[in-house]
């Protein structure tokens, strides 16, 4: 008699319920075409909603940023209402065309050649490269919509409705806050920001473009807060925000907005309490 196998059934010899053979695995090379493109969706996603990389291109933010640096930019919160605050690093869309663009009409482009081009163009739709189009800048927060800022030179200070700020920390070594170009006291319209270079006697910011919606930038053109140095590796860093920005009194003109508010609909109800009153009080007859 035969006795019976305790061997396993190989696998290409086995059969699925009902007797059906199994589906072949595909090979890795016809899988591979799927995974790049998933690959490349999500990174295209995430590029669009959530986080990109854009390159440093000038000397303009030393020391905070060097030339070269690559920084990673959030593009979410925008999208669930969140507007610049102060002392954040931003990167905007350059708000100028033609003879007021903050650029100039004559920006030379790296030339790195018809392929170098095409590569750099791919890989920065997807988000891995930074713009092709070099398009963008990228400056300080130093005020928001409502706010009045100034400086009047002479060692400064850079004041935001009337309070000095701190700049020591940021600004690059031997600069000064503004004495290379001083401006008049000036209200940021609503929906706009105020923005100037860490490195102040290099950079061509919210001083330099008075004939453009006074010099500051619409919130419509923010890309989204560059929140870390990315690239080289040995200058990894977050960019917080610096301290002086949270002085108290900073807000100081915001925050009387409510209260005159608050006072303008006051009166009228203690009028109306009083003439109340007086009418009660008052000899009938």
């Amino acid at each position: 008699m035969e006795s019976e196998s305790d061997g396993v059934t190989p696998a290409d010899d086995a059969e699925e319920p009902g007797g059906q053979q199994p589906k072949k695995q595909r090979s890795f090379w016809k899988e591979l075409p799927i995974l790049v493109g998933i690959a490349l969706v999500l990174a295209l996603l995430i590029k669009t909603f959530l986080v990109q990389a854009f390159s440093i291109p000038s000397d303009s933010m030393q020391n905070t940023l060097q030339r070269g640096d690559r920084v990673l930019v959030d593009k979410l919160t925008p999208w669930f209402g969140s507007k610049p605050e102060r002392g954040e690093v931003v990167v905007f869309h350059d708000p100028g065309k033609g003879d007021q663009s903050w650029l100039g009409p004559d920006t030379q482009q790296q030339n790195s050649g018809p392929f170098g081009r095409g590569v750099q163009q791919v890989l920065s739709f997807v988000g891995l490269m930074p713009s092709a189009e070099e398009k963008d800048l990228i400056k300080r927060v130093i005020a928001v919509g409502g706010d009045t800022v100034e400086c009047q030179g002479q060692g400064g200070p850079v004041k935001v409705n009337g309070k000095a700020l701190d700049e020591k920390s940021y600004i690059f070594q031997g600069n000064s806050p503004c004495d290379d170009k001083p401006f008049a006291p000036v209200k940021v319209p609503k929906d706009h920001i105020w923005v100037m270079g860490d490195h102040r006697q290099d950079s061509l910011d919210s001083r330099y473009h008075p004939d453009l919606y006074n010099g500051t930038v619409p919130v419509k053109d923010v890309v989204g807060r560059a929140f870390s140095v990315a690239w080289p590796i040995d200058r990894w860093s977050f960019l917080p925000v610096p301290g002086t920005f949270d002085q108290p009194g900073l807000n100081a003109a915001a925050a009387a907005t409510p209260a005159a508010l608050g006072l303008a609909g006051a009166v009228p109800l203690v009028l109306w309490r009083r003439r109340r009153i007086v009418g009660k009080t008052a000899p009938k007859g």
